[in-house]
Parts: structure tokens; sequence; C-alpha cells
């Protein structure tokens, strides 16, 4: 596999980002967004003016991305929460924990001090096993949060992990 690219995104990146995304959240299995979320809604979340949004590019083609913001304002503002997604046709590939790796260096240069994820849905195995692998625990259990397409509603973890 060619070298992977992390760089931060911008708006010329919309539309292929959205390429990669849209069949995620049509899949309305990982994201609590309805399967039927217009582009607009779910970009202009992506590409929120207060998140650091990223791209991973393999030659010259998006094929991940993800986002760090504060997960609380003020004085919860220490704690990133981050979101990843990768494109579907090179999952396996290890570019989920490429994006994972350089999103807790990238964390730790804005000065966040730890990554939580708020919403990891426990149906959600593959994922939930790699946040593991990279050091996140589970500190926490929401009981019936999301209405997941497939198995109705669904308990999802709050993941954390302390930075360097």
């Amino acid at each position: 596999m060619s070298e992977l690219v992390i760089r931060k995104a911008s708006n010329t990146d919309r539309e292929e980002l959205w390429e990669i995304i849209k069949p995620v959240i049509r899949a309305g299995d990982t994201y609590v967004f309805s399967p039927d979320s217009s582009e607009q809604k779910i970009m202009d979340y992506w590409m929120a003016q207060k998140k650091f949004t990223y791209v991973a590019e393999l030659e010259g083609q998006i094929v991940g991305t993800y986002w760090l913001v504060e997960n609380q304002p003020d004085q919860g503002n220490h704690i990133a929460n981050a979101a990843y997604i990768v494109s579907q046709e090179f999952g396996g590939r290890g570019i989920g924990k490429q994006l994972c790796e350089h999103s807790k260096t990238e964390a730790v240069n804005l000065g966040f001090r730890a990554i939580q994820f708020n919403f990891v849905l426990k149906s959600n195995e593959n994922a939930v096993h790699l946040w593991q692998k990279l050091g996140f625990k589970i500190i926490g259990e929401i009981p019936e949060a999301c209405q997941h397409v497939k198995f109705g509603f669904v308990n999802a973890y709050i993941m954390h992990q302390k930075l360097n």
C-alpha cells in the first residue's frame, strides 16, 4: 500500500468526503443520523467550523476522515471528542488505526489531555475492538441509545483515553 497522507480538510474536499460518508450514513448502523439525512446536513455537521477535520489520502484519493472538537466548553475543553470514517472500499487496511493514531497526536498538539468517544454503538464490534486495541477504555454504557436499522434499540459505549 502506498503511503497514507493525512492532512487538514478544506471546503474543496466536501464533495469527495460526502462520497465516503454517504454509504456509512445510509447504512444506519454506526452513526445516529437518519439514513435519509441530506448531504447538506451531514457535511455541515462533519465540517463544522468549531471542528478540526482531517482527511486521509491514498494516491490522491480521499479514503478516510476524522474530526476533533472540544467535548465540553470552558472548564471541560481539555478533553476532545472525535469521530472517524473510512471508505468502505478501503476497510481492513489499517487506515482506521492510522487515523486514530494521527488524531491522538493532533489532539495533544491542540492542547487536549484526553479523547472521549461519547457514542460508540455496542453493535459496532469492529470499532469497539479497534478502539480498545488502541488504548481506549469503556467507561460507561448508555442503554437503548440508538435505533439501529437492523437490531432495534442498541446500547452505546462511552470510551476514553488519557493522552500524554
